[in-house]
C-alpha cells in the first residue's frame, strides 16, 4: 500500500495530539508555531495549505522540533525567536525569554522619556536586548548603553541589535551592573531601566513551572531570599547614574514590587515613587523619579 503523505494538515493534527499527551496545555499553539518555523508559512497560511506536502528536510526539522517541545523545552528556544512589541527577537538557551509583562516596563520607559531631547538611557541586565532595542526603535534620538553580566546574553543582544541595524544607537557592554560604563557618563542618564532577577529563591524552587525553572537561566530569575537582591544594588547605583530628575524603571514581582517602592521611599532623594500594574492587573513595574537640581 502507498505510504500516506505527510501534509501540513496531517502534521498539524498529529503534533497537537502528541503534545497533548506530553502535557502541553497549549498544544495547538505550539504545533502552529513549530509548523510556521519549519515551513516559513504564517499561521493563516498553515490553515489554507493543509494539502501541501512537507519536504524531507522539513519533516526532519519538524521531528526534531516536536521532540524538543515534547521534552518541555520552551517554544521560543525551539523556534529561535519571539515577537516583542514591534520587533522580532532572536532567542536561544542561556538567555531569558522576553515576556509580555516586560512590554509594560517599556511603556513606562517611553513615558519617562517624553519631552527629553536625545535621551540617554542605561539598561542593566539586557538579556536579548528587547528593552533597549524597543526604546531606540520607538523613541527617535534615544541612545542606550545596555549591560549584562552574562557573555551569552551580551552576544545575543549584539546579534539582535545588528540584525535590526541599530549598532549606532545601542552599545552592548558585558559587565556587572554598570562597572564598565565610562565614569564620565555617570550622572548623565535620563533613565535607568532594568528587568532584574526578582523571583525569591524558595518560590523559584517550589512554584515556578519546570518549563521555566529547568530551561531558562537561574542567573536571570533568582532574586535571592525576597527577590530584591539585585534591585537593592540598582537602588544604590541609581543616584550615581541618573541626572537630577532622571527616572528608575524596574520590572519586579507582584509580591515584592510594593516592598521595593517602600525601600525607595526611605531615600529622600526620590521626588516620586509609584508601582504600575501589568496586563493582568498585578503590581509589576516600579517607576521612581529623582529630585531635580
Amino acid at each position: 500500500m502507498p505510504t500516506q503523505t505527510w501534509t501540513v494538515g496531517r502534521v498539524l493534527d498529529w503534533t497537537i495530539g502528541y503534545l497533548e499527551r506530553k502535557g502541553d496545555k497549549r498544544s495547538r499553539l505550539s504545533a502552529e508555531w513549530l509548523l510556521c518555523s519549519v515551513t516559513g508559512l504564517s499561521r493563516v497560511e498553515v490553515y489554507v495549505n493543509f494539502d501541501r506536502p512537507l519536504s524531507s528536510e522539513e519533516l526532519a526539522a519538524m521531528h526534531d522540533a516536536v521532540a524538543r517541545r515534547g521534552r518541555g523545552e520552551p517554544l521560543q528556544y525551539v523556534t529561535g525567536e519571539m515577537p516583542f512589541r514591534h520587533i522580532i527577537m532572536r532567542c536561544e538557551k542561556g538567555v531569558l525569554i522576553p515576556r509580555p509583562e516586560t512590554e509594560v516596563l517599556v511603556d513606562a520607559c517611553l513615558e519617562a522619556l517624553v519631552g527629553t531631547t536625545a535621551p540617554r538611557v542605561l539598561e542593566v541586565g539586557t538579556g536579548t536586548g528587547c528593552i533597549a532595542l524597543s526604546i531606540v526603535t520607538e523613541c527617535p534620538g534615544a541612545r542606550v548603553i545596555a549591560t549584562d553580566v552574562s557573555p551569552r546574553a551580551t552576544a545575543l543582544a549584539t546579534r539582535n541589535r545588528d540584525a535590526l541595524g541599530l549598532g549606532g544607537v545601542v552599545e552592548v557592554v558585558e559587565c556587572d551592573l554598570a562597572s564598565a560604563v565610562p565614569e564620565v557618563l555617570m550622572g548623565t542618564f535620563d533613565l535607568l531601566a532594568s528587568n532584574p532577577p526578582y523571583i525569591p529563591s524558595a518560590v523559584l524552587e517550589r512554584e515556578v513551572p519546570p518549563e521555566v525553572k529547568d530551561h531558562e537561566p537561574h542567573l536571570a530569575l533568582d532574586g535571592g531570599t525576597d527577590g530584591l537582591d539585585v534591585f537593592r544594588r540598582l537602588l544604590e547605583l541609581a543616584p550615581r547614574a541618573l541626572r537630577p530628575g532622571g527616572t528608575l524603571a524596574c520590572e519586579l514581582s507582584e509580591d515584592n514590587a510594593h516592598v521595593a517602592a517602600q525601600l525607595c521611599e526611605l531615600d529622600e532623594g526620590w521626588a516620586s515613587v509609584g508601582v504600575r500594574e501589568d496586563l493582568t492587573h498585578r503590581p509589576r513595574v516600579l517607576v521612581a523619579t529623582r529630585r531635580g537640581a
